[in-house]
């Protein structure tokens, strides 16, 4: 989600359902801390609230947001060698900007991870008004360049081992026409046999947190 790696700890409610299962839940953050670069901390859908997990090639930007490589190597490595948990049975799951990292990073890495799951993920970012303001910063004007973080470009294109992947959505989203576009998604990943994907659409949810409680 974008805002704080706490937030979803804070306000989800997942921390009983873990203990049930036996899982290990860590939370990353949404992008750096303390690199105060201008306009950094301005808005909610940028900058440090949404790193959107890719690496950036722009300035000041290019300067550590890799978020996308943090996740991928040393993240997974740091949990690896700290906590007694199986790497052979690891999952990646996000809300929204998070969503769309969960989908990027596991396409992108589809041997990684167990299962995929996303929530009201940002899932066009190409064509969205978040995932425009966000990739013209971040990666420039080429938007070609910008496929390959976006999760319906790379469901359009991937050849990889099958995939199992849930997507969760709030049919009362606010954000689902102009921000996520998650139905361009799901509808990549039906033309594509290797993406096996278990969509959910809630009616009469939106895209915050009572929503996420209820269906966690």
């Amino acid at each position: 989600s974008s805002g704080i790696n706490a937030e979803y700890g804070v306000k989800s409610g997942m921390q009983r359902f873990a203990a049930k299962h036996g899982f290990v839940v860590i939370n990353p953050d949404t992008s750096p801390r303390e690199s105060n670069h201008p306009g950094e901390h301005d808005e909610y859908d940028f900058g440090s609230a949404a790193g959107f997990y890719l690496n950036a090639t722009q300035e000041p930007w290019s300067q550590n947001y890799h978020m996308y490589d943090y996740i991928v190597n040393e993240f997974r490595e740091v949990v690896g060698a700290n906590f007694n948990v199986d790497r052979e049975r690891q999952a990646l799951s996000g809300h929204s900007m998070g969503g769309h990292g969960a989908l990027v990073i596991g396409m992108r890495n589809p041997t990684l991870f167990k299962c995929l799951v996303a929530i009201s993920p940002i899932s066009n970012p190409c064509l969205g008004k978040w995932g425009i303001k966000a990739f013209t910063n971040y990666l420039g004007p080429d938007q070609d360049t910008w496929k390959e973080w976006d999760a319906t470009e790379l469901a359009k294109g991937y050849t990889g081992p099958t995939i199992d992947i849930l997507v969760d959505q709030g049919a009362e989203d606010r954000f689902l026409k102009d921000d996520l576009m998650t139905e361009n998604f799901i509808k990549a990943a039906e033309g594509n046999t290797a993406l096996n994907v278990d969509y959910r659409l809630r009616e009469g949810y939106d895209h915050f947190y009572p929503y996420i409680c209820t269906f966690i």
